[in-house]
């Protein structure tokens, strides 16, 4: 039984659920994915299937990349692969598309959330601030460091500036609103880390 599939996050809009109620959902281009390596518990110790997702062009990838692509018989190169676990019913070459997923069916959507750049604490851990008027001369900044002349450092792990986003994201439990399977396409309520255009990994429902 398989558990997940790659796609492309291609935007959001809405859309009528079957008690006519408008839901924004967010529109995923999820598969036709390839089988392009088959683990087994004899040989690696461990079942899972490796997906590839997007066809690319061959001065692209690194002669490594494509050596292991042509060892596994697929006459396509891949632009994006993803290895997951558990037993699975395909062999090399299959097609994985998104008749894997239903209507109403639950998933874990992960993806690289938004690059922020260098953002300060206000924005990054939702710091309240400082009084705004009345010449307090402290608004923005991050405030005292807690620690005097021992250790006369800053300890690890404290809430400060730097870079925001960027980052691996997994949204759990979202709902499969509709599967349309003729363009690949899946429906998903609400929302899914990661711009437009952003690869994602759909899966069914890890965690109860």
């Amino acid at each position: 039984m398989g558990s997940g599939l790659l796609g492309k996050k291609l935007g959001m809009t809405q859309v009528y659920d079957a008690n006519r109620r408008l839901r924004p959902v967010t529109v995923i281009e999820a598969g036709p994915c390839d089988v392009t390596a088959v683990k087994t518990l004899k040989r690696d110790g461990y079942q899972a299937i490796q997906l590839g997702f997007r066809t690319v062009e061959e001065q692209k990838l690194s002669k490594a990349e494509i050596g292991h692509l042509r060892s596994s018989g697929s006459k396509k190169l891949w632009r994006t692969l993803k290895e997951f676990r558990g037993p699975w019913e395909r062999q090399l070459g299959d097609t994985v598309s998104v008749d894997l997923f239903e209507s109403g069916e639950k998933v874990d959507v992960q993806g690289i959330s938004k690059g922020k750049g260098f953002q300060g604490v206000m924005k990054r851990h939702n710091f309240s601030g400082g009084p705004a008027t009345h010449g307090s001369m402290f608004h923005r900044a991050p405030g005292s460091m807690g620690a005097s002349s021992y250790p006369s450092r800053v300890w690890k792990g404290k809430k400060l500036p730097g870079h925001m986003g960027a980052e691996q994201v997994t949204v759990r439990g979202l709902k499969i609103i509709e599967v349309r399977a003729e363009e690949n396409l899946l429906l998903i309520l609400g929302a899914v880390p990661g711009p437009t255009g952003g690869y994602v990994v759909i899966q069914k429902v890890q965690k109860k």
